[in-house]
């Protein structure tokens, strides 16, 4: 199915004014493959154009950029409006489950592929949840998706939550070893919330020892990405078993995890981190634009990764480990890092359309 690249894709980005929507149009700017043609919002800011709109909102240190300061923001509520201006959807948006449920499949069925950020439909069973490096080949249940739909292109497809990726990409290349057991503990920024120092000033000399959900999401998430395709839906695999603590930290941007595993084929230090720098996914081997070089970069240095030094690595996109050493009551600790809005958000999500387009599912 892989395609050459040389028609660009018209996208929509709906949710255009949460810090998602943002950085996705950050990203997009001049992109070989997509061409934002539209923007949704809610009805309170359809009719708007986006830089009149966003005076004064705009929450990334970069600057907006000029190509979107002109674009009349659409009502999300009306996809069929948006699908005559549009290929795909990217959905970044702060509603109900209920409701994205019913606005996902909306547009999907408006015959829109859409690539969401959202969490609504992580658990439908014939949506894949994608790490592109890690599960690509749960794509193959859009095709029962779009059966169950009645749609010719329309689907959805997720990212999953931008914490397991401080730690699942380190662990997937250890699964052949048997991973029986997982206690991660996750140290998140408050970009994670949608929020700057600006609008939440309590975060300031502050942590949080309580993120709503997150912890259920930490420790299941992960196997549905590592699971398998059986009858047109995702089986989500039956280990390791994984605990979690989520906390919410005085950091701007970049979701640091301390990780503990215990493995049932025991292996040298080496060995991991030999395998951490070797794992290569399909957007490595099909060179796409937000591909990191390297999927897991290893840091000797102790006080390595951290979020100053970090979290931009590869563009945001780099997966960083570091201080991997023998534990006393498991086998091996170590630290991960990932940045939570570009690797765990928008640049997650981009990074699914561009194996989506190279692969033709949105043809």
């Amino acid at each position: 199915m892989s395609r050459d690249c040389n028609k660009k894709k018209r996208c929509c980005v709906i949710g255009a004014t949460g810090m998602v929507g943002q950085r996705l149009l950050t990203l997009l700017e001049g992109h070989p493959y997509f061409e934002v043609t539209a923007l949704a919002a809610s009805s309170r800011s359809a009719g708007k154009k986006y830089g009149e709109l966003m005076e004064g909102r705009w929450k990334l240190a970069v600057p907006m950029p000029e190509y979107v300061r002109g674009i009349t923001v659409c009502d999300a509520a009306y996809p069929e409006k948006i699908a005559e201006a549009a290929d795909f959807v990217f959905c970044a948006v702060n509603m109900g489950k209920e409701d994205i449920l019913r606005m996902e499949e909306a547009f999907a069925k408006c015959e829109l592929p859409v690539v969401s950020n959202n969490s609504a439909n992580r658990w439908t069973p014939d949506v894949p949840m994608l790490i592109p490096e890690i599960n690509p080949d749960h794509l193959q249940v859009i095709a029962h998706q779009k059966a169950r739909l009645g749609t010719t292109r329309g689907f959805v497809a997720v990212k999953p939550n931008c914490s397991i990726q401080s730690y699942v990409p380190m662990l997937t290349p250890l699964l052949d070893l048997g991973v029986t057991e997982v206690v991660a503990t996750t140290y998140q920024a408050i970009s994670g919330a949608g929020k700057t120092f600006r609008d939440w000033p309590e975060m300031e000399d502050n942590i949080i020892p309580y993120i709503g959900g997150e912890e259920e999401k930490s420790e299941q998430e992960p196997l549905k990405v590592w699971g398998h395709v059986e009858d047109g839906v995702i089986v989500k695999a039956d280990s390791p078993l994984i605990t979690t603590q989520c906390i919410r930290v005085p950091v701007t941007d970049g979701h640091t995890a301390a990780v503990f595993i215990r493995l049932r084929d025991k292996v040298p230090a080496e060995e991991i981190i030999r395998r951490w720098r070797a794992y290569r996914g399909l957007p490595q081997e099909l060179g796409l634009p937000h591909a990191p070089e390297h999927f897991i970069t290893y840091f000797e240095e102790n006080d390595r990764p951290s979020c100053h030094t970090d979290r931009e690595l590869y563009g945001g996109m780099g997966i960083s480990a570091g201080r991997l050493r023998p534990d006393t009551l498991f086998d091996y600790k170590f630290v991960g890092l990932s940045h939570n809005t570009l690797r765990g958000a928008a640049g997650g999500s981009l990074l699914t359309a561009e194996l989506l387009y190279r692969l033709g599912y949105l043809d």
